[in-house]
């Protein structure tokens, strides 16, 4: 059991959704914020960084917007999913938007791979969480 998954057991808040998704969903954008961040620090430290400033800009609000989500997701209580809905769904399209711009320099920075990689699973996670929300 995870450390988030104990968390969550412990407890005494009612939630429509699995306990085991959203620790799994919150586990999920804790990497992602780690891997944005890491990733724009990365990017504006390399000699020529101009040409990446769009990447930084995207991984920054992507870091922003995961956080936010990632908070949100650890404090849901009862049956109104819609601010959460909303946050999945902004999540959905900063991880999709910052996984395009460091995909593009995943060939020559590490960083933007690992990073590349954190927002597509996050992403996929804001899916699968946005499907049980709405059905």
């Amino acid at each position: 059991m995870s450390h988030t998954q104990e968390l969550f057991a412990s407890l005494k808040v009612e939630s429509n959704l699995d306990r085991a998704e959203l620790a799994a969903g919150v586990d999920i954008l804790l990497e992602c914020e780690e891997a944005v961040t890491a990733c724009a620090a990365g990017m504006l430290s390399e000699p020529n960084a101009a040409p990446l400033i769009s990447a930084v800009v995207a991984d920054l609000d992507c870091a922003d917007v995961v956080a936010t989500t990632r908070r949100l997701l650890t404090r849901h209580a009862g049956p109104d999913t819609s601010l959460l809905s909303a946050a999945l769904e902004t999540c959905l399209l900063a991880c999709e938007r910052s996984s395009r711009l460091c995909g593009e320099h995943a060939d020559h920075h590490e960083h933007c791979r690992m990073c590349a990689q954190a927002t597509t699973r996050c992403a996929e996670m804001s899916r699968a969480l946005l499907r049980t929300i709405h059905h």
